[in-house]
């Protein structure tokens, strides 16, 4: 016999995250800004249970919980936000997390993803206006068409070295990348790297990169040479 079960509620879906929220995991996400301790991969595992659900996904968002927003993100149907909904949401939100999964799993994903990458870009909130650079580097990387590349060096040269540290850490991630995918800009990109020495200190794990965008260019290139 099959019997019919009952929707998840957002109360249900609260307690559900309240009850996987580990204090380490949370300790840990602290340390870079983020309030919550559940682990992603049992969160992606509510999410695949949930499916797309846009209606609910709002719902989750307006709860203002982390972890909840991050589910929504997760479940949400990105072409049926408005533009100023996501405007709105951005600005809303309040962890480095939830901005980064919204960006790259939602506003990447939309039809005005391009308006919104020109009204943040130069946005007088370094928070809003980091998101514009991602969305930039974004279109280095794959669409760089109609993008003044010398122009983005001029302006990275410019204010990188003393932005704040969000926006610093995305316009260095976009130089990084004009770097690597243009190869007719790769010795202005070093030089810039070079001089400015942002994040060149920066403490990076063995065999992993570092951010320090000569090193990330370098190595980068070193490994395409090698595919």
């Amino acid at each position: 016999m099959v019997t019919d079960t009952m929707p998840d509620t957002v109360e249900e879906l609260l307690a559900e995250l309240a009850a996987l929220d580990e204090p380490r995991a949370r300790e840990v996400n602290a340390r870079h800004g983020d309030d919550f301790g559940v682990n992603l991969g049992k969160l992606r595992a509510i999410a695949k249970r949930l499916k797309t659900q846009q209606d609910l996904s709002r719902e989750l968002w307006q709860t203002e919980d982390t972890a909840a927003r991050l589910l929504s993100l997760l479940i949400c149907r990105p072409k049926d936000f408005e533009r100023d909904e996501l405007d709105a949401m951005l600005r809303d939100a309040r962890t480095p997390k939830v901005q980064d999964w919204l960006v790259n799993y939602v506003v990447k994903k939309h039809p005005d993803a391009e308006a919104l990458r020109l009204a943040w870009f130069t946005d007088p909130d370094p928070i809003v206006a980091s998101a514009g650079w991602v969305l930039t580097t974004d279109r280095v990387a794959k669409t760089p068409e109609g993008l003044d590349l010398p122009g983005l060096l001029d302006i990275i040269e410019a204010e990188m070295k003393d932005a704040p540290a969000r926006l610093q850490w995305e316009m260095n991630h976009c130089l990084a990348q004009i770097g690597i995918s243009h190869p007719e800009l790769r010795a202005r990109a070093l030089d810039i790297g070079e001089r400015l020495e942002v994040l060149k200190d920066y403490p990076t794990p063995p065999n992993c990169t570092s951010p320090f965008a000569p090193s990330w260019i370098n190595e980068i290139v070193r490994r395409q040479s090698l595919s």
